[in-house]
């Protein structure tokens, strides 16, 4: 049996552009990519925090360092600069994969850059709460 599983979160990223003459995608900086485990061309879900809107979209990977959370396309409509949004990425995995298995998060900043990493373990064990990576 598979499982839908979180593998990687970006929390409170703020909406730095919104293109609706792009044909689609969400663009992220590179160094969020690189810490949550996310890849280009990888579908996301994308929900925001200021209006409620949630919806899917694939990934293009950005500038590291920039800063950039850009929504793309249709999308667009859905999203305003500034808003805050959770962009998070899945997996369907078996019970070998979700052995041992941890989600990676990291907490934004105002600007996009990492204020903090945690990770997520895949378990009901009470004493694995989130942990704070470094």
């Amino acid at each position: 049996m598979l499982k839908k599983v979180l593998t990687g979160k970006i929390h409170q990223a703020t909406i730095t552009q919104c293109n609706l003459d792009y044909v689609g995608s969400i663009t992220i900086d590179e160094d969020l990519l690189r810490a949550t485990g996310m890849l280009a061309n990888e579908f996301v879900n994308i929900a925001d925090l200021d209006n409620g809107a949630r919806f899917e979209t694939y990934v293009i990977k950005g500038e590291a360092g920039s800063g950039i959370i850009g929504i793309n396309g249709a999308a667009a409509h859905l999203v305003n600069q500034g808003d805050r949004v959770i962009i998070f990425s899945m997996a369907m995995l078996d019970s070998k994969e979700l052995e041992g298995h941890t989600s990676k998060v990291v907490i934004c900043d105002g600007e996009n850059r990492i204020e903090q990493h945690l990770e997520y373990p895949t378990s009901l064990d009470e004493t694995l709460s989130p942990i704070p990576t470094v």
